[in-house]
């Protein structure tokens, strides 16, 4: 049974200073510039249009907020690596992105995205490092795995596995999607229902 979620636009945020008030959980969404995140987004949500898509690296450059059943929000992250703006702006989209990261206190998880077609990159193996030292939790989300084969899927996945278990102990969980076939939607919403179960048990007591 497909889960069904009602999704709205909230808000966008220069910084954490501009995000709502913190009363939900919240779930953040970051990835390599051009991973497919927000196609990722509208998947879930099964609403095309609702976060914007484009072909141009660093589109994202706002802490975007979307609510999601009126119960919880995805906070989707400007993305790292190769965008076509400045070292300043760069630079500054860097630091409030690890701001947000750090003190947002209804952070329940970040998905970090990867896309499923590349062997293990620098940056994000350099992100999900910086994550793991700042004990901020954190999950590994492949996108785009339509675009490749069982075995070339494969093959990339234990490279991750094998350059991960050189920084972790116990590797963060592990999910595959495609926006274009909505695989692994079932998955990472039943996740994110679980974690939800638990923010209100927490906050209960």
């Amino acid at each position: 049974m497909s889960i069904k979620i009602e999704g709205v636009f909230v808000k966008s945020a220069a910084s954490i200073l501009d995000c709502p008030k913190q009363n939900l959980p919240e779930y953040a969404f970051i990835g390599r510039s051009n991973v497919g995140k927000s196609s990722l987004i509208n998947m879930l949500f099964n609403h095309k249009g609702l976060a914007k898509t484009s072909g141009t690296p660093g589109k994202t450059k706002l802490i975007n907020y979307f609510l999601a059943n009126n119960a919880w929000y995805l906070v989707d992250l400007p993305g790292y690596g190769y965008a076509k703006v400045s070292k300043k702006d760069r630079a500054k989209w860097i630091k409030e992105t690890k701001n947000y990261l750090e003190k947002r206190e209804r952070l329940m998880c970040t998905f970090v995205l990867v896309d499923a077609r590349l062997e293990p990159q620098k940056n994000d193996t350099d992100f999900m490092y910086w994550m793991a030292q700042k004990r901020i939790p954190f999950v590994i989300v492949f996108t785009k795995h339509d675009k490749l084969s069982s075995r070339e899927w494969g093959k990339n996945k234990a490279k991750y596995v094998k350059k991960l278990k050189v920084f972790f102990d116990g590797l963060p969980n592990i999910f595959t999607t495609s926006s274009i076939t909505s695989y692994g939607r079932e998955e990472l919403l039943q996740y994110i229902d679980d974690l939800n179960q638990l923010f209100k048990t927490e906050t209960q007591n």
